[in-house]
């Protein structure tokens, strides 16, 4: 440590010039979540010593400002408060200097009072979503989970132990008032436990509803409780931030990857983004794991093959030593290789993969409950058979649509009852190996089964995945009138 904090000089104007950085450094801390000791732990000072400089009393030297802006995340805001305080003390070491060669009388100034808390810099996110009644907004027949956790949501207040959820009735109640408080509003009430048990449990029922079926519906009950979250965590002199953080982290998590589902690609990364920093803020790494995924999908999506796979590396730096976060990082690595037609690079990821999957067991269920043993190994097929169709699809290589016909059958055995979304998607990548096994007729099969039983929209994962099976069968129809017949169909519905 080459950097030493030092009593605070006897200056008025520096004296409140520290109390100012104190005074944020504080606030960007509370925001944060993290408590004195946490943040010395992570820039390597006693508790005591952030506690110090929190009340202005000693000086802050400027490395340690530079590193405690970007662990809270102030970007810029200590650093600057830092070098204001430091210019003031140089100022006022100038005059007292200038004084005392003179023999002119030192006359006390004042002391600078402290500003209230700015709030924090950040991007606009997607825009609430229309109110109404709970209940309406919930798909037909939706049922609460009895107890959480439930569909790898598990409460924040009692982690896998198990709780009861409350009646739809009351849950509907509760969701009313969480969301009636509105930026102005005086009454601060509490933040009661069947609140959180409402809300986890309204967040299971949107996945499990949208994983059966593509629900557009899921997505307005998420948001507009996120923007709720957000008028929570934004009461001053409450713990609210701090309780509500690992469920918005997950909420905004799960935003995120359904907008991803329908294609609103823009509005995914800003909730994917600020999943990103409520993760950080709890120290929730299953989150975080989860939107670094969902920012890895987004970016291949969009033809971003280095931004995909630095996504997927950042996955081992969010979870290093973690079988379950590293079979899932060298999937999505394993698919950004794919899609730049890096044979050598994919094959070694996904077997990588599929080692770290096979050794995963208790341990990994109990750092992330979301997600189970079982659903590993299908994300694990799933993912491979994503990568080695895109890595056949830009070699032209058989073989390697073969291997992906193999893994999605491994895939497709592994569901479990119900996943009807999984389910059709797991159809179209299946019509598109066979395409690129060169079997144009057996892939028309396969997704006219699918286009007869199955609305699809176009800007959907399942519609994106449709219009790249149009595009490969669009210049192998031949003389096939049947294969013609379906091509022209798939147009219709992807275009």
């Amino acid at each position: 440590m080459t950097e030493v904090t030092g009593p605070a000089p006897a200056g008025a104007r520096t004296v409140g010039a520290w109390r100012v950085f104190g005074a944020r450094l504080r606030h960007w801390r509370r925001r944060a979540g993290l408590t004195q000791a946490q943040v010395g732990a992570r820039v390597g000072y006693d508790h005591t010593a952030i506690s110090k400089l929190e009340h202005g009393s000693r000086r802050t030297p400027l490395p340690l400002a530079r590193r405690l802006d970007h662990l809270l995340g102030s970007e810029g805001d200590l650093v600057a408060a830092c070098e204001e305080a430091e210019r003031v003390e140089e100022a006022e070491r100038a005059e007292a200097g200038e004084r005392a060669e003179t023999g002119e009388p030192t006359a006390p100034a004042p002391v600078a009072p402290i500003p209230p808390p700015a709030p924090v810099r950040q991007g606009p996110l997607p825009g609430e979503p229309v109110g109404g009644a709970l209940t309406a907004m919930l798909p037909p027949g939706a049922v609460l989970p009895r107890r959480l956790p439930a569909y790898g949501v598990v409460c924040p207040l009692h982690g896998g132990d198990g709780c009861a959820v409350p009646a739809l009735a009351d849950v509907a109640a509760l969701h009313t008032r969480f969301c009636s408080l509105g930026p102005d509003t005086a009454y601060r009430p509490a933040l009661d436990t069947d609140t959180l048990h409402a809300l986890t449990a309204l967040l299971a029922v949107c996945l499990r509803a949208d994983d059966e079926q593509a629900w557009p519906g899921a997505t307005a009950v998420v948001e507009r409780t996120l923007h709720a979250m957000l008028r929570w965590m934004d009461l001053p002199a409450a713990p609210y931030q701090q309780q509500l953080a690992p469920l918005a982290a997950e909420y905004a998590q799960s935003a995120g990857s359904l907008r991803l589902l329908w294609g609103r690609n823009g509005t995914a990364m800003a909730w994917l983004d600020r999943s990103l920093l409520w993760a950080s803020m709890a120290g929730h790494t299953g989150a975080r794991v989860a939107a670094l995924g969902d920012m890895s999908t987004l970016a291949r999506q969009e033809g971003d093959g280095a931004s995909a796979l630095a996504y997927g590396e950042a996955i081992h730096g969010a979870a290093a030593g973690r079988l379950w976060a590293g079979a899932l990082g060298d999937l999505y690595q394993a698919r950004g290789h794919a899609v730049r037609g890096d044979t050598e690079r994919t094959l070694h990821h996904i077997g990588r993969a599929r080692s770290q999957a096979d050794l995963a067991g208790e341990r990994d269920e109990a750092e992330a409950p979301w997600l189970s043993v079982a659903s590993l190994r299908l994300r694990t097929e799933s993912g491979a058979a994503g990568a080695l169709r895109d890595l056949a699809a830009a070699t032209g290589e058989r073989r390697l649509a073969f291997r992906a016909l193999d893994a999605i059958g491994t895939a497709t055995r592994l569901l479990p009852p119900g996943m009807r979304s999984a389910r059709m998607l797991f159809l179209a990548r299946t019509a598109d190996a066979y395409v690129c096994a060169g079997e144009p007729v057996a892939a028309s099969a396969v997704a006219g089964h699918l286009l007869d039983s199955t609305e699809v929209h176009p800007r959907t994962l399942l519609g994106q995945e449709l219009r790249g099976l149009h595009n490969r069968l669009a210049g192998r129809t031949g003389d096939r009138a049947e294969i013609d017949d379906f091509v022209r169909r798939l147009a219709a519905v992807v275009r």
